[in-house]
């Protein structure tokens, strides 16, 4: 996404009028499309841009870091050797710094973790290891040997690229993880006060993430379903908890052979144990859902909305052939469904973009499956030598797995022919019920709450809120890098799912922040736009013989200065020298 302006003259005057807007490929075209118009900045708007920072941000102090004078107001210069040195990165570690201070990470993590004899304080580090997760993901290596020493994070947080190294921010990363459940405890209040959140939902769901490597002495790395399609190599599962916002409240990481549906009760614990017992409604999808689990949530009085396995449509076979379905927009229906011992309340959902999908699914396996037997039955009638029974019908088997989704539409079978060198000659014929049931059932699916006193429309927007969760995940995998795993030690592993969870949260501040303020929903563009903003040392050769040095920041570009000025962010002038540089 970018920045694009109108000019328009009105009573002799102009004025500029901002939009964003990204560019969508429609097949061979693409075209603009406007994400959000941000009009002009005027005084009054300046004005909430700087009441919604401080209400974020609050009075961050920095009178430490930013330099507001001690230079002198007149000096004789050589202009023939005026010249800049250092010019390095500011914008978007400013800001991810700026975040991090707003959540009172900084002030917590020196609390908890107190200056020692360690000659860099490990909260500096933590924030290092955090901010750079987030501007731009990558090793310790990476950071120790050139992000850091390409940025103005040195200057922010005050330790010289000199003692960054890898082994130190290591030993960050054993420093951090004993306070993983102080972290999510004092974030999840923070963002609360922040963003007035409202916890009343907890969105639930597990995703998995793989190992470069062997992983040998890492006991949860295991094989198992690769969200990745990487079945060859090792995995974690990460099971994980967000608000309706898309807002982190915690996260479990679960041996990577970890099948979803035994996990529930656990992070259920969990997350009670943190938190409290509050009327809250858990939201799972179908992978959650069984008998044991249904049992446990009723046992502790939980309220729970949950997708249901497809499987179970056929008990509601009738209601899916009648005609009262309630549309609740275009191209989706919902019927509410009591239980017969009207503990439950089951809603049935019909969506004809998903209707489209799924047959179009069905087809292709149909087709694939077809070309497989008539490809088998022609080898078997070609055939010179006896073919064996059990191997034929295991090929027919592994053909049916492969395209599990249209191996009911078929009914197969072998009959001896001694007229056929094999043997053995193959029939097959359409299954008419399975295709009608098909037909009716394609776009359908369901759920089912034990809320009684929501409408069908309540529960199925509730449970589209799932989606939420689904979006961390991309995120964190997309925009965080938090795959593939390097490290080869479970607390390393445990201490880099931290340092992504935290690098979360900055993402997520940052897109309530700019959705507030009208710049729609992508932190990236924001953090990309002002990347570009650079801070450098102007050296100033008096005549005397003598430098002066300045760290100044770069003025922006008038497509950065309005983003700023919508967050109601001000740029510092310049920056405060070390000792010793600012007059040489």
């Amino acid at each position: 996404m970018y920045l694009r302006h109108t000019t328009i003259r009105k009573n002799g005057k102009d004025h500029i009028y901002w939009r964003l807007v990204r560019s969508v490929r429609h097949g061979a075209k693409v075209r603009q499309e406007t994400v959000a118009y941000l009009g002009e900045l005027d005084k009054a708007g300046r004005l909430k841009a700087k009441a919604l920072k401080e209400s974020i941000l609050g009075k961050l102090p920095q009178e430490d870091l930013f330099d507001h004078g001690e230079v002198p107001r007149s000096a004789s210069v050589d202009l023939q050797r005026v010249h800049l040195e250092r010019s390095l990165r500011f914008g978007d570690v400013w800001l991810a710094w700026t975040l991090w201070r707003a959540l009172g990470l900084e002030e917590r993590l020196s609390e908890w973790i107190p200056e020692g004899r360690e000659e860099v304080p490990w909260a500096s580090m933590a924030a290092i290891l955090v901010i750079a997760r987030l501007c731009e993901p990558s090793s310790e290596l990476h950071i120790a040997e050139d992000w850091y020493r390409r940025t103005a994070l040195e200057d922010l947080v005050g330790i010289p690229a000199y003692k960054i190294n890898d082994d130190r921010l290591y030993r960050a990363l054993d420093e951090l993880l004993p306070h993983k459940e102080k972290l999510e405890k004092h974030l999840k209040e923070k963002l609360g006060q922040l963003f007035d959140l409202k916890y009343d939902l907890m969105l639930y769901d597990v995703t998995s993430t793989y190992f470069e490597g062997e992983a040998k002495g890492i006991p949860i790395a295991q094989r198992g379903h690769s969200r990745d399609q990487r079945p060859d190599c090792k995995q974690v599962c990460i099971a994980l908890v967000v608000s309706r916002e898309g807002m982190p409240l915690g996260y479990e990481l679960f041996a990577g052979n970890r099948v979803d549906v035994t996990t529930v009760e656990e992070i259920v614990e969990s997350m009670e144990k943190k938190y409290g017992k509050a009327d809250r409604v858990w939201v799972m999808d179908r992978g959650m859902t069984s008998q044991e689990n249904l049992e446990f949530l009723r046992e502790r009085q939980v309220k729970y909305l949950l997708g249901t396995p497809k499987s179970d449509l056929k008990k509601f076979e009738r209601e899916i052939l009648s005609d009262n379905w309630e549309k609740i927009r275009e191209g989706l229906e919902v019927k509410r469904c009591p239980s017969p011992d009207g503990e439950e309340t089951f809603i049935l959902c019909r969506s004809e973009d998903r209707k489209s999908k799924e047959k179009a699914m069905h087809d292709r396996f149909i087709r694939r499956i077809e070309e497989g037997l008539q490809s088998l039955g022609r080898r078997l009638e070609r055939a010179k030598k006896p073919e064996d029974r059990v191997h034929v019908g295991s090929q027919v088997g592994r053909l049916l797995q492969r395209n599990s989704r249209g191996a009911g539409a078929f009914k197969i079978t072998f009959e001896d022919a001694p007229d056929l060198g094999s043997g053995l000659r193959l029939r097959w014929e359409k299954n008419a019920a399975w295709s009608e049931w098909a037909s009716h059932s394609e776009g359908c699916y369901l759920l089912r709450s034990n809320i009684r006193d929501w409408s069908a429309e309540d529960l199925w927007r509730t449970y589209i809120q799932l989606t939420q969760a689904e979006a961390a995940f991309r995120i964190q995998k997309s925009d965080l890098s938090i795959r593939p795993i390097w490290h080869q030690k479970e607390d390393r592993v445990r201490a880099h799912i931290l340092v992504c969870f935290l690098g979360y949260v900055l993402w997520k501040m940052l897109e309530q922040w700019q959705s507030r303020a009208g710049l729609g929903n992508s932190p990236r563009t924001i953090l990309e736009e002002v990347a570009r903003i650079q801070s450098t040392d102007v050296v100033l050769p008096l005549v005397n013989g003598r430098e002066i040095k300045l760290r100044c920041v770069v003025r922006p570009d008038r497509a950065q200065a309005l983003l700023l000025q919508r967050l109601g962010l001000d740029l510092p002038d310049r920056l405060r020298l070390p000792a010793g540089l600012r007059k040489m």
